[in-house]
């Protein structure tokens, strides 16, 4: 059985039922409040340190809204009204018992007013009816952390929908009074759903659109505000050996979350950013408006893709993020490959062919053609469609296609070896995922020959010795 690595995170008061919750909130009104500090908040996926005091303050929180245009995607940019200047905004880090002054600032630049709903608050709309503010003001407002947790924050200014769907939350963390158990690493991972007039990848300024976000239909589906917000030069770091605590939160503001990471199991889960935890856990839901907090260690090196396991919203919404771990292998866990074995399920014995029909070579274009075109149909129509034209803004057209007629050899590693990320096909952006095709190089030859003496295309002809001079890559986005 896999070793639990962390312990139970926010104590045993839930243990004793309703009468000891009720006791802790009355022991922290009555804690006693020693001097105050500013309260450090970071923008994602950063978390504050942890806090090391071992007493109640009164913590002085900074928060400003700013409304501006960002990239929601290489090349698409969108308005995003935000808490501190990020999207999601900033972690804000407090502990059990503290009083909070809350100094909610809406930039002069705004066009709109905004406020705060803190779901870490007791009292009239967590906040918003006291920080409903204008742009060019500031309003300030106080509270105590009565409960522990991993609480969600955002604006509840009407539209209340239009204006979370625009960036507008975040997550503030209440540490219990014992402190959180100490990990290597701590990550803040919020996700968002998206409402553009454009379709995905469409280049250029993007507007918001209020009928699709009211239809629950929404254009991106991304990790802190972006598809490249953990990926690439941004991905998240980690060492084999350490140990992780992600932050997770879901602004909505319709999807419900299902976080998984691809090559990890979590060890311990705080669902909804609560008390109890969990432990050996595949896939976490996260609600809109909630959060959940998962910790586990990592034992080998490679990529570790985070995903919503609703999973067509990874690979053709954008949610999707990394983290790279580096380190010594350990083969005892996890070998990769060892062996590639032919499979005939039918047994040896009855796989019985005629001598000439054991491979079929092509002699000429049209055996190409004839045997390429049969390629296609059992590989490739299903997504890129029996037409060539493939699905606006999920598969890219093979038709007349300016990306594939103008390198052949990256249309021979795309067959070869796969393909992912951001490629533009006759002036739309694709971000997908294409698997390397389990076939020989005579196979590749043939079919992208078939493909480029189809449908508008340049008459290329494909040799088998074209395919092997193109190198054999790895990839680390499969599935486990």
């Amino acid at each position: 059985m896999r070793k639990v690595i962390l312990g139970a995170m926010f104590g045993t008061v839930l243990l004793g039922g309703c009468n000891e919750l009720k006791r802790g909130s009355d022991q922290n009104v009555k804690a006693e409040i020693k001097g105050q500090e500013v309260a450090v908040l970071t923008a994602p996926p950063n978390v504050p340190p942890p806090i090391a005091r071992k007493h109640n303050t009164k913590l002085i929180v900074n928060l400003e809204v700013i409304e501006k245009k960002m990239n929601i995607a290489k090349g698409v940019e969108y308005t995003f009204w935000t808490f501190g200047g990020t999207v999601p905004g900033s972690f804000i880090r407090i502990k059990e018992g503290d009083e909070v002054e809350f100094h909610f600032k809406n930039h002069p630049s705004s066009k709109m007013p905004h406020n705060i709903d803190l779901h870490a608050v007791t009292g009239p709309g967590g906040g918003a009816a006291a920080s409903f503010t204008s742009p060019g003001h500031e309003s300030v407002f106080s509270f105590k952390a009565l409960n522990p947790g991993l609480f969600v924050y955002h604006c509840a200014t009407a539209p209340v929908g239009m204006h979370i769907a625009n960036g507008m939350y975040g997550l503030i963390l209440v540490e219990p009074r014992e402190g959180l158990p100490k990990v290597d690493r701590e990550y803040y991972v919020m996700q968002g759903d998206f409402y553009t007039k454009g379709k995905f990848g469409i280049q250029g300024y993007q507007p918001f659109d209020m009928e699709k976000a009211i239809d629950e239909r929404p254009t991106y589906v991304v990790f802190n505000g972006s598809t490249n917000s953990m990926t690439g030069e941004n991905a998240l770091k980690a060492g084999v050996g350490e140990t992780i605590r992600l932050f997770v939160g879901n602004g909505g503001p319709n999807l419900v979350s299902s976080f998984h990471v691809i090559g990890e199991i979590f060890d311990t889960v705080f669902p909804e950013g609560g008390s109890v935890p969990n432990h050996n856990i595949q896939t976490t839901l996260v609600p809109a408006g909630g959060a959940a907090i998962v910790e586990f260690k990592v034992e080998v090196p490679g990529n570790l893709v985070l995903v919503d396991h609703s999973i067509f919203r990874t690979f053709n919404k954008g949610s999707l993020g990394l983290i790279k771990v580096e380190g010594p292998e350990n083969k005892a866990i996890y070998s990769g490959k060892t062996a590639d074995n032919v499979y005939l399920p039918e047994g040896g014995a009855i796989q019985k062919i005629k001598e000439k029909e054991e491979v079929a070579l092509a002699q000429n274009l049209d055996d190409q053609l004839k045997l390429g075109k049969n390629i296609f149909l059992q590989n490739c129509a299903a997504c890129h469609q029996p037409d060539g034209k493939g699905i606006k803004g999920a598969f890219p057209p093979l038709a007349n296609s300016d990306w594939l007629n103008t390198n052949v050899r990256q249309a021979i590693s795309a067959v070869k070896n796969g393909l992912s990320g951001e490629i533009r096909v006759n002036g739309e952006v694709y971000n997908g995922v294409m698997p390397a095709l389990d076939l020989s190089d005579e196979d590749i030859a043939n079919v992208l020959t078939y493909v480029y003496n189809s449908w508008g295309n340049k008459k290329n002809t494909i040799k088998p010795r074209d395919v092997k001079a193109v190198p054999e890559k790895s990839t680390d986005l499969g599935e486990h």
